[in-house]
């Protein structure tokens, strides 16, 4: 008999609890949910009231067994799953299944796993919240109404195999209607006129650079302005100081911390929420799935602590932030450390940046503002009414920039502004050239997964622990792509005015490029479509923002999940209903792109049977010639020229021992092929691009690998036909033209020639 049972999620966690709590606690984990919604049909009995149908997946029987046994054997039993809806509806599940009384069944929460707030947590024990329960309840039947019901609609109308989700199936629309208006962008171009001047001051010649406060639209306008400029004098008209001051940002939420781990490292929303999850569980860090930007007093007297030791008093500055976000479902605190003495850890080299970061912001925000001094300077020009303006800024004091400064979405479009020199008002500062440089109005920016977070956080759509699945299913469903572009060359046109003289060059430039932005397929854009023609609602920001406050109105107890529910059906299933009466959307209707000029028969593009595909020919019968299109083309835009490239494989890069080296594709993907063998490429290959030196290598790098295959782990003299191999799925035995599997149990290296004839006999035998 145990005296107490604590049961929480993961294994991590119950290794740091127990640490905590001593020898009469037993702390155990339930590895997450240990039950949900039953796979077999809809899982939810509509004509009872929603009344949902659970069961125990297979894979949790074992865990669930153990936990009774524990429970049965325990005097008290702790649940200490975590805080928010999720982890109250796993504590509420674990009861249910444990057989244990919601009324005598102590529930305990934390925000960090300290010794403190453990002890804490035990001390003050409250019941499972059963509206919280009811919140997360509700949600996943919603989600699985719609999923069971409207999925179906998808494999009937568009194209077997697809799956919709009511946020997202709005956050694919998100993307797709992004990329839509990159495609419907229509850029113009301008001139940027820039000047660098210089003064004199104190025998020093002292440069700075400034900006015309207009842009001309074309060229002629730009040169006949520089033209006017050749004669002209320059003089200070202006001179302002505008003090300023920058506050630091409040400390980390979910989408925050998603957002700048995106930004400064690179990371997907998942990647960042497994690490913060094991720091977390390691007790390094507050709970990581949190709207809220409190801070407790305790921690930012520490924080106060930290930063008057380590900087001095001025840079201490107390900030309690309040919480914004519509909705915030927890009034729990901030993502920051658990101890703020403590700057850095022991981890990988993934945990302790995403450490740092958080010990930065948080310290950050508990620190002084920085003070700056802006110097704004008018140059006139004789005779025009344009004038060239610099900018400057000064920082007075560092403040909270000494340790951290947010990062933006695009690092690109910003920059430090240059300290001016003294200037004052009747200046003639000298010109050393005036250029106008040909620019272009740029399309709207794809996403990244951080600014998705932030769209779907700013629309009201989802809460903290949405975004990461989110995401993460609608690029695992295939309905946008995660990629990189490598830009594209772009001439541009410079006028220069430099001594008197005026000249003209054109240079080149690389725009476009992109790392990590999301993008929708074809079948994204499809799908997309359709809803938003058949489920308008579904797909509607608003609705979809107001069905999240519905669940905080029933974890607040103040509306019935069952009601909730009701009303949303009703009014949802009738127009499932109206869409299986409707006609397919046709998806195989071709995009003609135009005539190959080779064969003169028509180029088209469609969504075939195993995805987007080139098509040439195929009138009235006749054979027609298939490519798919690459990762990252759409139907939409692709070009005639693009199209036609896809049809350019298989192609021969040259021979190698004098034998051709040829490029395809086919049903296992790209592939070199030379001397009637089949050699895959990497994925960091373009079969439409590698040349005959790689294709060599590849070549090489197979045959090294099916020598070393092909060399015996082991021999027996006294049976020389019977050897032990690796082969493609692992080691094997082969014996007089036969091969025989080799039992998972058995090491290779230490069998005995009896052990092989054993399991060549068993073999045999059982076929």
């Amino acid at each position: 008999m145990h005296e107490n049972l604590v049961i929480v999620e993961s294994p991590a966690k119950a290794k740091t609890i127990e640490k905590f709590l001593g020898k009469d606690y037993v702390v155990k984990s339930s590895f997450g949910h240990i039950r949900d919604l039953s796979k077999k049909e809809l899982g939810i009995d509509i004509d009872k009231g929603f009344t949902p149908h659970y069961e125990i997946p297979a894979d949790k029987k074992k865990v669930v067994a153990e936990l009774n046994k524990l429970a049965k054997d325990s005097k008290t039993v702790w649940l200490a799953s975590d805080e928010d809806r999720e982890g109250e509806a796993i504590a509420w599940h674990l009861a249910q299944v444990l057989g244990l009384k919601i009324e005598d069944t102590k529930r305990i929460v934390f925000h960090e796993i300290t010794k403190k707030a453990i002890l804490n947590a035990v001390e003050n024990p409250r019941t499972i919240d059963i509206n919280r329960v009811n919140a997360q309840q509700a949600r996943r039947i919603l989600d699985r109404l719609v999923g069971f019901e409207l999925s179906p609609v998808l494999w009937r109308k568009v194209k077997p195999s697809l799956s919709a989700g009511r946020v997202q199936s709005v956050a694919v629309r998100l993307v797709v209607e992004r990329e839509r208006e990159i495609m419907n962008f229509v850029s113009t171009t301008y001139y940027r006129v820039t000047a660098n001047f210089y003064v004199q001051i104190d025998g020093k010649t002292v440069k700075f650079r400034a900006e015309l406060n207009k842009r001309f639209e074309t060229s002629e306008q730009a040169r006949a302005f520089l033209e006017k400029c050749k004669d002209a004098d320059f003089t200070v008209a202006k001179v302002e100081h505008k003090p300023s001051k920058k506050s630091p940002a409040a400390p980390f939420t979910t989408s925050t911390l998603q957002q700048e781990a995106g930004r400064k490292f690179g990371m997907s929303v998942s990647q960042i929420m497994s690490v913060a999850q094991k720091l977390y569980e390691s007790g390094y860090i507050t709970y990581m799935r949190t709207d809220s930007v409190n801070l407790s007093g305790q921690a930012i007297a520490a924080a106060k602590e930290q930063i008057v030791s380590s900087f001095g008093e001025k840079y201490s500055q107390v900030r309690n932030y309040k919480t914004k976000s519509k909705g915030a479902q927890e009034a729990h605190e901030a993502i920051r450390p658990s101890y703020m003495e403590k700057s850095t850890i022991d981890g990988t080299p993934q945990e302790k940046r995403l450490y740092e970061l958080i010990w930065k912001r948080t310290m950050a925000s508990q620190m002084a503002d920085a003070l700056t001094e802006r110097t704004v300077v008018d140059i006139v020009i004789s005779g025009q009414e344009e004038k060239f303006v610099a900018n400057g800024e000064v920082v007075k004091f560092d403040g909270f920039l000494r340790l951290y400064s947010e990062s933006v979405e695009d690092e690109t479009e910003t920059g430090e502004e240059a300290i001016l020199p003294p200037l004052k008002v009747g200046d003639k500062p000298m010109v050393k050239d005036i250029t106008a440089a040909q620019r272009f109005t740029q399309s709207p920016a794809r996403y990244s997964e951080a600014s998705l977070v932030k769209q779907l956080e700013d629309l009201g759509i989802g809460r903290p622990s949405t975004y990461a699945p989110t995401i993460s299913t609608i690029i695992n469903r295939g309905y946008i792509i995660r990629g990189n572009r490598d830009g594209v060359s772009r001439k541009y046109e410079v006028i220069k005015l430099e001594n008197g003289d005026i000249s003209v060059k054109t240079e080149e430039e690389t725009v476009g490029r992109e790392k990590n932005k999301l993008s929708p397929t074809d079948i994204g854009m499809l799908v997309t479509d359709y809803l938003n023609e058949q489920f308008s609602t579904i797909m509607d920001y608003n609705f979809t923002a107001n069905v999240e406050k519905e669940f905080d109105e029933i974890a607040e107890g103040k509306k019935k999940w069952v009601d909730m529910i009701s009303e949303f059906y009703g009014h949802f299933h009738p127009t499932i209903e109206h869409a299986l009466d409707g006609a397919p959307v046709k998806s195989s209707q071709s995009r003609v792109l135009g005539i190959d000029p080779k064969s003169g028969k028509t180029v088209s593009v469609k969504i075939g049977r195993f995805g987007p595909v080139a098509q040439i020919g195929g009138d009235n019968g006749e054979k027609a010639q298939f490519a798919s299109l690459k990762k990252g083309q759409l139907i939409a835009n692709i070009t005639l020229e693009e199209a036609l490239d896809l049809f350019s494989l298989p192609r021969t890069v040259g021979e190698f021992e004098g034998k051709e080296v040829v490029i395809g594709v086919g049903k296992f993907g790209p592939y070199v092929r030379h001397d009637g063998k089949f050699v895959s490429l990497a994925k960091t290959d373009d079969p439409y691009t590698i040349e005959l030196s790689r294709a060599i290598q590849l070549i090489e790098e197979k045959r090294l690998k099916d020598a070393v295959k092909n060399i015996p782990i082991k021999t027996y003299p006294s049976e020389p036909e019977l050897l032990v191999l690796n082969g493609r799925y692992g080691p094997y035995i082969s014996y007089k033209g036969k091969n025989y599997r080799l039992p998972k149990s058995n090491v290779p290296e230490d069998l005995t020639l009896e052990q092989c004839m054993e399991i060549i006999a068993k073999s045999d035998k059982s076929k």
